[in-house]
């Protein structure tokens, strides 16, 4: 025998938040909350993650959407990274003997822009030292002794030359094609051709051998010419070199000096004196000061600044909100020139991982799981603790254009990513790296419990909030209604929600409200009225379907009495709304051995949840009345006017009534609902959006006309889940409405057919069967009967 259990009072469907509870009248007499409400776990797990050294040990957050995932941890690190040294300044150099491969060096925080300075100085200082030292009067001086000296060398070799021809009367002639020689007459005068030619032939022969000589003499001059000139640059060579290298000393051994305690500068202000001096002559030909082309000898001699925390406090706290391949790993950028790409090293850019080496990134996981190649790049960069800027052109030769190869960086940071439960899962499933990188999990709560103490905290929570967005202080009655809305969201009464995003939402929209009733503060008809304009505005698709359902085009009864036919509840959800709809559910019945057919999976309408409710009150129904016999049956199961797909478990109890209904032939009470799962021992069990639920057939009942008869049935484990609108509530005040809380299927059975006690109803239930079992046997004795005369027949 089981009783009827009585509705549940009208204080059990809402848990209140008395605002004289709340000690202030208004939220600017409180203070900020400077602590996360019930997220100790998470905290814990970012204080562990964020402390402990070691490779692999990155963090992954996770939680639900809008709890303020990210709020939380920049918030947690920005207070780490305060703790934490600031870290180093990197730079890039030019490699001077490796011209693709640009060198990388470490400075201490801020020296890195100084460097840059004193670099860009040096080279300005070049720029205007190198070409007045080589105009200086010295230089001048002595590049016309070297010559000078070249002059009077060939001046010398020739005079010697035209001496031994005078000795010889031969005259040494000079013209714009070469020296020449020719016979000179008794007076000294150059001979005619008709006079040569009527000299004897033995002067004629001993003039010539003479010139003869004096040719190869002359011509030996002229070889010997190259080799001085040769020897000549040789000299202003080093001339150059001796007056470059006696401009620049004292700017680079200042340098040397400033930074002697940095190798790897040293070194290069080192390799910068020896270009200066081998380079000097390419020095001297460059363009004026600030007209100089990008492939300028002198920017060799610069800095390219990487990473500059020179206005770091504590270590970098980055978050990189569109991680693609080039932000997350750095570039090496092109320039056009005279239509070629063109590069050096001052063109390098980093991406996240440099500017948070040493201490913290922040990165979407959804985000970087869908940019081509960051995930990989991530973990390559991750195992092998450095970044190696790359671009993919080159790594997966997909292009031929020159570029460079700068030398990786070291790094050592905690990369903490951010996103849901269903993506960490994933990772865990799929990715085998993930948890050799990604060690540490903080898991967010959805919701915190709700007493006393959190409902003070969560006070200053959205005092904070409201500060925060620069809005109109809260009364303590909105403060009150707000408390209540998170438990709302939270779908619990003992909880409160952790939805941040939510509750700024919100807070947003009452003070607009507020604002157009010209109030000086929120208050809680403010916050209720922006509650109700987010239903509004999302209410549409649900305001159709319930005019459908008063229209009678969508069948929904909620008067009188039918034979397997029962109203189920679901909750449909769409954006940030949800809205509960009764559902027709029908069973029928008849003798018969196809069991118990569930139309929606026939009809691949229903998901693999739902179908498992269906086959476990088949097993239900089966031990209950069929004992140790074969159930003679032959049922089946249908909402009715559903097109779409159906899934869960919450409809198997009124499925189960439905059932029994057309077994006893004991009709259903239509102005009851039914919510609620059933396992195999026929109880019932917990289902969620218990609240829309209810709400979506009371406003079917509403509109129709409240007559006391109407209500819905849901677990009893749900009760703590209540936390319905008020007039819901006023409803059930006035007795117009019933929400019944139920253990069994029994109590669910006897509301809904009226049967007290149920014994009566089960009793009709095993009768029916046994009925159906003695058809089963009398059809198959019949079956029987005429095999056999068939096969005498055949004999």
């Amino acid at each position: 025998m089981t009783a009827q259990p009585e509705p549940l009072a009208a204080d059990r469907l809402y848990r209140h938040c008395d605002p004289d509870s709340l000690d202030f009248e208004t939220s600017d007499e409180l203070g900020p909350l400077d602590q996360l409400i019930g997220q100790e776990r998470a905290l814990e797990a970012l204080r562990f993650g964020t402390g402990i050294q070691g490779q692999g040990y990155n963090l992954f957050v996770l939680g639900p959407s809008g709890a303020g995932k990210h709020e939380i941890v920049k918030r947690f690190l920005h207070e780490r990274s305060g703790q934490t040294s600031t870290p180093s300044d990197w730079c890039y150099l030019h490699d001077f003997k490796q011209g693709r491969h640009p060198r990388l060096i470490e400075l201490p925080a801020g020296q890195g822009k100084r460097f840059l300075r004193d670099l860009e100085q040096l080279v300005e200082e070049l720029q205007h030292a190198i070409p007045a030292t080589f105009e200086s009067d010295e230089y001048q001086s002595r590049l016309h002794e070297i010559k000078q000296e070249l002059g009077q060398r060939q001046s010398e070799a020739f005079r010697e030359i035209g001496k031994e021809a005078e000795q010889d009367h031969i005259a040494l002639i000079q013209s714009p094609n070469g020296f020449s020689f020719a016979p000179r007459d008794d007076e000294g005068e150059v001979m005619e051709v008709e006079v040569f030619q009527e000299l004897p032939e033995e002067r004629r022969e001993a003039i010539q051998h003479t010139i003869a000589a004096l040719q190869e003499k002359l011509q030996k001059a002229v070889q010997q010419m190259p080799r001085w000139r040769k020897e000549v640059q040789q000299r202003i060579q080093e001339l150059n070199e001796e007056m470059a290298a006696a401009s620049v000393g004292p700017l680079l051994e200042e340098l040397r000096e400033t930074y002697r305690d940095h190798p790897g500068v040293v070194e290069h202000v080192n390799a910068v004196q020896k270009d200066v001096t081998e380079n000097v002559n390419a020095l001297i030909s460059q363009e004026s000061p600030g007209e100089g082309s990008m492939a300028s000898v002198f920017s060799r001699y610069q800095v390219s600044l990487l990473v500059d925390n020179a206005e770091q406090q504590g270590a970098p706290v980055i978050y990189e909100d569109m991680p693609t391949y080039q932000q997350l790993v750095g570039r090496v950028e092109h320039q056009v020139h005279q239509g070629a790409l063109l590069t050096d090293f001052r063109l390098i850019r980093g991406g996240a991982l440099h500017r948070a080496n040493g201490g913290y990134l922040i990165l979407d996981a959804a985000k970087v799981l869908t940019q081509p190649f960051v995930w990989e790049g991530l973990k390559r960069s991750l195992y092998g603790a450095r970044v190696k800027i790359e671009s993919l052109e080159q790594l997966y030769s997909l292009a031929s254009t020159v570029s460079l190869e700068p030398e990786p960086m070291p790094l050592d940071l905690k990369v903490v990513l951010i996103g849901n439960r269903m993506l960490y899962y994933l990772l865990c499933a799929h990715d085998p790296d993930f948890l050799e990188l990604f060690k540490v999990q903080a898991d967010l709560e959805e919701d915190v419990e709700r007493d006393a103490d959190t409902q003070q905290l969560y006070a200053r929570l959205f005092a904070t909030l409201a500060r925060e967005a620069e809005l109109k202080p809260l009364g303590r009655d909105a403060v009150a209604r707000l408390i209540e809305h998170a438990s709302r969201l939270a779908d619990d009464s003992e909880r409160l929600s952790v939805q941040r995003r939510a509750f700024r939402d919100l807070l947003r929209e009452a003070d607009y409200w507020a604002a157009e009733a010209e109030s000086d503060r929120i208050g809680a008809a403010h916050v209720q009225h922006a509650i109700d304009q987010q239903v509004y505005r999302a209410a549409r698709i649900h305001e159709s379907m319930e005019r459908s359902i008063l229209r009678d085009i969508m069948l929904i009864d909620t008067a009188g009495e039918a034979l397997g036919q029962v109203n189920g509840l679901s909750v449909i959800q769409l954006g940030g709304q949800a809205f509960g709809r009764p559902t027709r559910i029908t069973a029928t019945a008849r003798p018969g051995r196809g069991g118990l057919v569930d139309i929606e999976r026939e009809a691949k309408l229903g998901g693999n949840i739902h179908s498992k409710g269906v086959m476990i009150l088949s097993r239900l129904l089966a031990s209950r009345y069929a004992g140790e016999s074969a159930m003679s049956l032959s049922a089946s199961l249908a909402f009715e006017q559903s097109y779409g797909m159906v899934d869960g478990d919450s409809a198997s109890v009124a499925e189960f009534c439905a059932l029994l209904s057309v077994l006893a032939e004991a009709p259903l009470r239509q102005s009851l609902a039914v919510t609620g799962s059933v396992n195999q021992h026929g109880q019932v069990q917990a289902v969620g959006g218990v609240n829309e639920k209810i709400e979506g057939f009371f406003d079917i009942c509403q509109a129709r006309g409240l007559d006391g008869s109407h209500g819905v049935l849901l677990p009893r484990a749900n009760a703590v889940h209540l936390m319905l609108r008020s007039d819901v509530v006023e409803a059930v005040r006035a007795g117009q409405f019933k929400v019944y809380a139920i253990d069994s299927v029994d109590e669910a059975i006897g509301l809904l057919t009226g049967l007290v006690p149920t014994d009566t109803l089960n009793r009709r239930v095993a009768d029916r069967l046994t009925k159906f079992a003695n058809i089963g046997r009398q059809q198959s004795d019949g079956d029987n009967r005429q095999d056999a005369n068939r096969h005498d027949d055949s004999r």
